[in-house]
């Protein structure tokens, strides 16, 4: 079974929404179901949908906001920046999909990027408390979102404060090249099939294949199309790899003719992760064994 972080981070907060509304977090039912602009400054949010309710927080004019719902009395119930209240219809301006670009922080750790609005779809990627993406639309109480590698997929809603820091910090606060061996890392354990690519399975070059694709880098799905792609600079030495580079081999007997037979993403020390046909599924090796030794003909540094 894949070991997403985001599985775990999903459940909790499911089984624990009483907590996570103290936290400060949109409960399960405060999905977003719309983003607004405000059209006035020093706009004030409140506590209950009444002029004469205590004042959460100011706003200035042009924040996007979270419509979570609209009640009788003309006023929306709104979040932003992790917090939830009510502000007067009369000074938002509702968002058509495709009209506007948000920026939302991630509020809870190992959170999901999903193909489809659907947590039973494929997942993409996972992002770290903290990070920002960027609202590209909102359906259903799922944004459309896109991170700092160019992955574009579905988070729901209360997983994400809209906030109006304007720079990107990505899917992860570490370098390109560790965020790569840490979205390695997460497929570990998921069972060898070939010709897999997807969450559930995959062959050495669909792991890679998957793994590249969270930043923005697509490739071919075979070891020696991704190493004859012109993408990227190729490494010859092993003490000029670096962690996140990826690393090929080709075993005569396994190529047939072709330039390489496997490939695996190098994590630093002379290991890498591969998807073994051997082990049956996503796990660790090392360049030092005799096998991998013998037959390692370079790496390729995309990121």
């Amino acid at each position: 079974m894949i070991h997403f972080p985001c599985k775990a981070a999903r459940v909790f907060v499911i089984s624990a929404a009483t907590a996570a509304m103290l936290s400060g977090f949109a409960a399960a039912d405060e999905l977003a179901v719309g983003l607004a602009k405000t059209t006035g400054n020093a706009l004030n949010m409140r506590e209950y949908p009444t002029t004469d309710s205590a004042v959460v927080m100011n706003l200035d004019k042009g924040n996007t906001l979270a419509l979570i719902e609209r009640t009788e009395e003309d006023w929306f119930k709104v979040a932003y920046e992790g917090k939830t209240g009510y502000v007067s219809a009369n000074y938002l301006e509702e968002l058509e999909n495709g009209e506007f670009e948000a920026r939302a922080q991630v509020n809870t750790e190992g959170v999901c990027v999903y193909y489809t609005p659907s947590d039973e779809s494929d997942i993409l990627n996972t992002i770290e408390n903290k990070a920002y993406v960027t609202v590209l639309a909102c359906y259903d109480g799922w944004y459309l979102v896109r991170c700092q590698y160019g992955t574009e997929g579905y988070i729901r809603s209360d997983y994400l404060n809209l906030t109006s820091v304007s720079s990107i910090t990505g899917v992860s606060s570490a370098s390109g090249s560790n965020a790569v061996v840490a979205a390695a890392k997460r497929y570990l354990g998921v069972r060898y099939v070939y010709g897999g690519a997807s969450s559930r399975s995959v062959d050495c070059s669909g792991f890679t294949m998957l793994v590249m694709r969270q930043f923005g880098i697509s490739l071919p799905h075979s070891a020696s199309g991704q190493w004859t792609s012109g993408k990227g600079t190729k490494i010859y030495s092993r003490s000029a790899l670096r962690a996140g580079d990826l690393v090929f081999f080709r075993d005569p007997k396994v190529a047939r003719g072709k330039a390489a037979s496997h490939v695996a993403i190098y994590i630093g020390n002379n290991q890498f992760i591969h998807a073994s046909s051997s082990s049956r599924k996503v796990t660790y090796g090392t360049l030092n064994s005799s096998y991998h030794s013998r037959y390692y003909i370079g790496g390729l540094r995309l990121v």
